[in-house]
């Protein structure tokens, strides 16, 4: 008599295993997500699980991409590593990671497919590609040759996420995808121009190199702290770009699920307010680092509860 051999049961974790899991991701959330914190506030409790399951995943490829205390060639194996154990938590496979099992839960419950998850970690291995080993700001390299070049690496690190929030707000119109990218784009951009001196500071210079070469501007100079009025148009000229790209929102809210909207709202709201301050302050973000005021923030917050009640 032959006997059967039955394929072991996926791993299935408790409720109680869950709720441990999604709190430890909103915590993380909560900590470091300045911005993307506010949106999550004004969604349902499963969607809002979902998200900061996406962020603390991020974060954590984040964090393992950008630690100063390793190099490069090591920064790369420990995301390999972690993206080993990401796709084993997919595959079924017992995990005591709390983001991976409220990830592969929250991919489950929102049919988020397998392949953004991965572009998501991709995205933030570009920049361990892209990393120079102690490099010192007088031989700065720059990143990306072209804008098409930088919209590019703004798709893995951005334009992706703007794909995975809107399986998670829900939408019917396929439509709403290229518009999600182009919201991405514009909330990258917004970061790009903020952090260009930190960035210069850790040998990442993002702006495109035609660009620079058109204003006559080095990458060297952006890390000793070039002169405002020198950088202000070639700022103004991404800056503009993302004005474009944020009118995306706009037409991107009522395509998404009702009970969504005011979440995207408030999101693509704060970075704008953010691109606008910068540009209230002539683009000066070398000699401070412009931020919204939690105040500010609360505002734009009772604004997305508001629209979430009517």
């Amino acid at each position: 008599m032959s006997s059967v051999v039955h394929d072991p049961m996926p791993f299935a974790p408790t409720e109680s295993q869950l709720t441990v899991a999604y709190s430890v991701c909103r915590g993380i959330t909560r900590s470091q997500a300045k911005n993307f914190y506010y949106g999550f506030l004004v969604l349902p409790k499963s969607k809002r699980q979902a998200l900061s399951a996406v962020y603390a995943f991020m974060r954590r490829c984040d964090d393992i991409a950008d630690d100063p205390a390793l190099p490069a060639h090591e920064r790369r194996q420990k995301l390999d590593a972690w993206l080993d154990q990401f796709h084993a938590a997919q595959a079924g496979n017992p995990t005591d990671d709390a983001i991976l099992l409220a990830l592969t839960d929250a991919q489950r419950r929102f049919g988020i497919p397998a392949g953004l998850l991965d572009a998501l970690a991709f995205g933030t291995a570009m920049d361990v590609e892209q990393s120079p080993e102690e490099t010192p700001a007088s031989s700065l390299q720059i990143q990306y040759r072209s804008f098409e070049d930088l919209e590019r690496y703004c798709y893995n690190v951005a334009s992706v996420v703007g794909l995975v929030c809107i399986r998670i707000f829900g939408y019917n119109d396929p439509a709403a995808e290229p518009l999600a990218e182009k919201c991405g784009l514009a909330f990258q951009l917004t970061n790009i121009i903020r952090d260009v001196k930190e960035d210069a500071a850790v040998g990442r210079v993002y702006l495109p190199g035609k660009d620079l070469a058109e204003f006559g501007i080095t990458p060297e100079e952006i890390a000793a702290g070039i002169d405002v009025a020198r950088v202000r148009p070639l700022l103004e000229l991404e800056a503009n770009r993302a004005f474009e790209n944020y009118r995306a929102a706009d037409e991107l809210i009522p395509m998404i699920a009702e009970d969504s909207q005011p979440a995207l709202w408030v999101l693509a709201t704060i970075y704008r307010s953010l691109l606008e301050k910068i540009v209230r302050l002539n683009y000066d973000v070398f000699t401070r680092r412009v931020a919204l005021s939690t105040r500010e923030k609360l505002l734009i917050l009772g604004k997305g509860f508001a629209k979430r009640l009517l």
